[in-house]
C-alpha cells in the first residue's frame, strides 16, 4: 500500500504533467498523514507538501518538506498578524520533522491549517481567467455553485492559509476556492479525491468560459498585423534577436527564447493587444517570471527591420523609465535595491516573442508564464473584464523580502553563465571538448558540424536543448553559415563566443599537392573561418555586449614542416584574421584571439582521417606511438589532449582576460620552434 508521501508524489507528477493544470514550478501539494517519530516510538501526525522552488511535474520525494502538524498549527498561537506574517517561514524550521527535507514555501499554511488530509493549490489558466475577471466573485458562484468559494485577493502567507481554513470551516460542502488574481485550491479526505476535485474545478472553470465567453475576447483584427510566413517570420526575428537581446541586457546580461506559437501571434493580430498588455500579468507566479508587463512594439509587420529597431530603441528607454517610476511610486526604505529596468518579454506583431532569463530555462520558461497569462486574458476578456491586481500589490510581491531572500540564496553563477557558444566542427574531437569544457562552465553551446545526426548527438551529450542543440553546418557556404547562426539567435536570444574549429589536413608534399587539395583546405579553415566571423560579427555588434571570437589555428601557423604546405599555409592564413579582426572589432569591444594546438592525436579527428598515418609515416613511427612521439619532442614531454585546447579557450573567454586580444596561446607543450616572435 503506498504511504502518503506515495500517493502525494503520484498526484502531484499527475497534474503537474498537464500545462493545463498549472505552470511550471508553479503551485503545490500536500497530504497529511501518520508516522513514527524515531525518538519516542510513538506516532505523530506529519505534514508533506512540495518545497519551495520545486515543480510538481518532476516532484520526488527529496523536494518535499516534512513537519509535526502539531507544531505547525499551534503557530496560530504566536502569529503576530498580517503585518508581521513574513517572520511565520522562519518558524517553519521550528516544526519540521527530522531532518525535514525541502525548504517549507511560503503556502505552507495554507496546506498545513486547512483540515484535509489532502490540499492542492494550482495555477491553471481556466482558473486564474476567473480569478482575474472583474466580476470573478458573481462568476464563481454562478459557475460551481457553492461548491467553490471566491477568495478576496490576498499575498499568499500565513494569514492567507488561515483564510481559507475558515472557508473550509464554515463552508463543508465546498471543495476548493478560487483565489482572487491567482489561482485555485481544492482538497479532500483521500489523494484521488483531492486531485478529483482540482481536475472537476479547472474543467468547469474551461467548460464555463466556453459556453458563456463571447466571441472575439482580443476584439477585432488590426489591419497589416497578420503573421508573416513562417519563414519570413523566423528570418525577421534572427535578424531583430540580437538586438532585442541587448535591450533586455541593459542592466544584466541574459540569455532569450523565442517562440512564435499561434496564441502569441493570434494576440498580437486583434486591437485589444495593446490595453491588455499594458496591465500585465497576475497570478504572483507569472509576474514574477514576465515581470510587471511586457515590451510591446507598436509597429505592424511590415514595417522594415530597421524600422523596427529604431522604435523598439526609442519604446526601450520609455519602458526602462516607466519601470524606475513603478519602483519610485512603491519602494519603502526598506525595499530592495531595483533588480534591473529592462523587460523580460518583448513582444513583436507578426513575428512572436522573445522571453529572457539568467538561463536558458528561465527565459523559456518566462515564455511559458506569458503564454499562460495570453490564455488568462483570453478567458477573462471573454466572461467580463481582465482586472489583474494592483500594480502596488505586484511591486509587493515582486520586492517581497522574501523573495529577495530566496534569490541571495540561489547558488553563485558559473563562470560563463548568460554567454552563448557556437563551436564549428564540434561533433569530435577538439570541437567537441571545447563545447563540453564550454557548457560545464555555465554556457549555452551550439555545436555546428558538418553532420547533422552527430552534431545532435555530441549536443544530447552535454545536456538538454536548454544546454546544448546540434546544426548542420557546411562553413564553406554562406548561406549554410547564415543559417548556423540564425539557428543560434532563435535558440538561445543571441550569440557571444565563436570558436572557429572546423577543420581537416591532408598531408602531402608540395609536389604532390593538386590544386583541388589547396582549394578544399583553404575555404574550409580560411574562407569558412572568415564567413563564420563575419556572420557572427554582425550579431556581436548588434548586441552592444562585447564578444569572443576564437581561432583554432596551429603550430603549423609559425613553424615550417615537411609535407603539409597547404594545411600550414591555411593556418597562417587564419593565424593572421586573429590580429586583423582584432585590430577592426576592438571598438565594439571583441576580442579576438586564437589557439595553436599541436600533436593532439587521440580523439581528434583530423588525425582519424588519415592525417595521422601520414604524419606518422614522415616522421618514421607507428601511427599508434605517434601521440607519444610528439610528446618526446616537445620541452614538457606531454601529450596534447583535446582538453588541452579546450581550456585554453575557457580561460580566453573568461574575465579574467578581458583586457587581452590579437593574441595566440601555444598549447604543445613546448615546441622551441614554434615560439612566438
Amino acid at each position: 500500500m503506498a504511504t502518503a508521501a506515495e500517493e502525494l508524489i503520484a498526484r502531484s507528477n499527475r497534474l503537474g504533467a498537464d500545462p493545463r493544470n498549472t505552470n511550471y514550478a508553479g503551485g503545490n501539494t500536500s497530504a497529511k498523514g501518520t508516522a513514527t517519530d524515531p525518538v519516542t516510538g510513538e506516532d505523530v501526525e506529519l505534514l508533506w507538501v512540495k518545497g519551495s522552488g520545486g515543480d510538481l511535474g518532476t516532484l520526488k520525494e527529496s523536494g518535499l518538506a516534512v513537519l509535526r502538524l502539531d507544531r505547525l498549527r499551534a503557530l496560530v498561537d504566536v502569529y503576530p498578524g498580517v503585518e508581521r506574517e513574513d517572520e511565520m517561514v522562519a518558524a517553519f524550521d521550528y516544526t519540521l520533522h527530522g531532518k525535514g527535507g525541502a525548504a517549507p514555501s511560503i503556502d505552507t499554511a495554507m496546506h498545513g491549517l486547512v483540515d484535509a488530509a489532502h490540499v492542492d493549490h494550482l495555477h491553471p489558466d481556466s482558473g486564474i481567467a476567473i480569478a482575474t475577471a472583474a466580476d470573478g466573485e458573481r462568476i464563481t458562484a454562478e459557475a460551481f455553485g457553492g461548491k467553490v468559494v471566491w477568495v478576496p485577493w490576498r499575498r499568499p502567507g500565513f494569514q492567507l492559509g488561515l483564510d481559507i481554513a475558515e472557508i473550509k470551516a464554515q463552508n463543508p460542502d465546498a471543495i476548493g476556492c478560487i483565489l482572487g488574481g491567482h489561482g485555485i485550491t481544492a482538497w479532500g479526505d483521500t489523494s484521488d479525491e483531492a486531485e478529483r476535485n482540482s481536475l472537476w474545478i479547472i474543467e468547469t472553470a474551461a467548460g464555463y468560459i466556453a459556453e458563456h465567453g463571447r466571441e472575439n475576447p482580443f476584439g477585432e483584427r488590426l489591419d497589416g498585423y497578420a503573421p508573416l510566413a513562417p519563414e519570413e517570420r523566423r528570418a525577421r526575428a534572427a535578424a531583430l534577436a540580437p538586438v532585442i537581446r541587448g535591450i533586455a541586457s541593459t542592466d544584466r546580461a541574459q540569455v532569450g527564447h523565442f517562440t512564435d506559437a499561434d496564441v502569441v501571434l493570434d494576440f498580437l493580430e486583434h486591437s485589444e493587444h495593446p490595453r491588455l498588455a499594458a496591465l500585465g500579468t497576475s497570478c504572483p507566479d507569472h509576474f514574477l517570471r514576465t515581470k510587471v508587463k511586457p515590451l510591446v512594439l507598436d509597429l505592424p509587420p511590415t514595417a522594415s527591420v530597421e524600422e523596427s529597431i529604431e522604435r523598439l530603441t526609442e519604446l526601450h528607454e520609455q519602458y526602462r523609465q516607466d519601470y524606475a517610476a513603478y519602483y519610485e511610486a512603491y519602494a519603502t526604505e526598506d525595499s530592495p535595491a531595483m533588480r534591473g529596468a529592462d523587460p523580460a518579454i518583448v513582444l513583436i506583431p507578426g513575428v512572436g516573442m522573445f522571453s529572457y532569463g539568467a538561463n536558458k530555462q528561465t527565459a523559456r520558461v518566462a515564455g511559458e508564464f506569458y503564454i499562460n497569462a495570453i490564455n488568462v486574458m483570453r478567458g477573462a476578456e471573454a466572461i467580463s473584464t481582465y482586472s489583474p491586481i494592483s500594480d502596488e500589490e505586484k511591486f509587493r510581491i515582486e520586492y517581497w523580502a522574501l523573495e529577495e531572500a530566496k534569490l541571495q540564496r540561489m547558488p553563485k553563477p558559473k563562470p560563463l553563465a548568460t554567454r552563448i557558444a557556437l563551436v564549428t566542427g564540434a561533433a569530435s574531437g577538439i570541437g567537441k571538448a571545447i563545447a563540453t569544457r564550454l557548457a560545464a562552465e555555465g554556457a549555452c553551446v551550439v555545436i555546428a558540424d558538418l553532420d547533422l545526426e552527430k552534431a545532435q548527438a555530441a549536443a544530447a551529450e552535454i545536456g538538454n536543448t536548454d544546454v546544448a542543440i546540434g546544426v548542420v553546418a557546411n562553413v564553406t557556404d554562406e548561406a549554410a553559415v547564415q543559417a548556423a547562426i540564425d539557428a543560434t539567435v532563435l535558440a538561445f536570444g543571441g550569440l557571444d563566443i565563436v570558436v572557429n574549429n572546423a577543420g581537416l589536413s591532408l598531408s602531402k608534399s608540395l609536389l604532390e599537392t593538386t590544386v583541388a587539395d589547396w582549394d578544399l583546405q583553404h575555404n574550409v579553415m580560411a574562407k569558412g573561418s572568415f564567413l563564420v566571423s563575419k556572420a557572427a560579427a554582425k550579431v556581436l555588434i548588434d548586441q552592444k555586449l562585447g564578444g569572443d571570437i576564437v581561432y583554432i589555428s596551429s603550430k603549423n601557423s609559425v613553424f615550417a614542416g615537411p609535407n603539409n604546405i597547404a594545411y600550414s599555409a591555411t593556418k597562417a592564413d587564419q593565424a593572421h584574421q586573429v590580429r586583423l579582426l582584432a585590430a577592426e572589432l576592438g571598438e565594439h569591444g571583441v576580442k579576438v584571439n586564437g589557439i595553436n594546438p599541436d600533436g593532439v592525436v587521440r580523439g581528434s579527428g583530423i588525425f582519424a582521417g588519415g592525417w595521422g598515418a601520414k604524419r606518422a609515416a614522415v616522421y618514421g613511427v607507428p601511427e599508434e606511438e605517434l601521440g607519444k612521439y610528439y610528446a618526446q619532442r616537445t620541452l614538457l614531454k606531454r601529450e596534447v589532449l583535446p582538453e588541452n585546447v579546450a581550456n585554453a579557450v575557457f580561460v580566453l573567454c573568461t574575465s579574467d582576460m578581458s583586457h587581452t586580444t590579437g593574441l595566440h596561446i601555444p598549447v604543445d607543450a613546448g615546441v622551441a620552434a614554434a615560439f612566438l616572435r
